[in-house]
């Protein structure tokens, strides 16, 4: 029996060091919200889920308010940090370290969390999730590095190009069969995506 799940990047959102939880969408970021939300109207949905940062609540609270159905949140489909977050890094240290992480699964930065350590923590969620809705379609909340990591579990393809090419927001609709990962393609139109 195959189970879909609507993988939704979570849209703009400013960046506040020591907020990596609480911090939420832009007036932008808000806007193409609603933009998922209207995307999505067409599509089934059963279930909707999200983790537990606020970022990724926001992005499909109007998919969920629309369909009267109640946001899941799970702490374990959180963003992985490849470096702690109580100290600051620039942004070109910390995308090699995430472009090193999909080829080595044990490397992180200083604190940082591995491939296979948030995949450990993520993947037994995920499958559960897909347990308790087999057949159904699912809305998920995330992030672009998280969501990298678990559809590398499934396939070592998916890797630092895939998340580079990723946008926010973004859609993607992964279809599951018998603990696989049988179909995926983007839903979010490049055309509709904010340059």
């Amino acid at each position: 029996m195959q189970t879909t799940i609507y993988m939704v990047r979570h849209a703009e959102s400013p960046f506040v060091f020591g907020q990596e939880k609480e911090r939420g969408l832009s007036d932008e970021g808000h806007a193409d919200a609603v933009r998922v939300a209207d995307k999505m109207d067409s599509i089934h949905v059963d279930y909707v889920a999200a983790s537990t940062y606020e970022r990724t609540i926001q992005t499909v609270q109007q998919v969920a308010v629309r369909r009267s159905l109640p946001i899941h949140t799970y702490d374990e489909l959180r963003e992985r940090p490849i470096k702690g977050l109580d100290y600051k890094a620039p942004w070109e240290e910390l995308l090699i370290a995430i472009e090193k992480s999909f080829t080595d699964h044990d490397y992180a930065l200083a604190g940082g969390e591995t491939t296979r350590e948030a995949q450990a923590r993520s993947i037994p969620v995920l499958e559960q999730i897909i347990l308790e809705n087999k057949g159904k379609s699912i809305v998920l909340g995330t992030h672009g590095n998280i969501m990298t990591i678990i559809l590398n579990y499934y396939d070592a393809s998916f890797g630092y190009e895939f998340w580079m090419q990723t946008s926010k927001p973004d859609i993607y609709k992964a279809v599951f069969e018998n603990g696989k990962l049988i179909h995926f393609d983007r839903v979010w139109e490049p055309s509709t995506v904010n340059t």
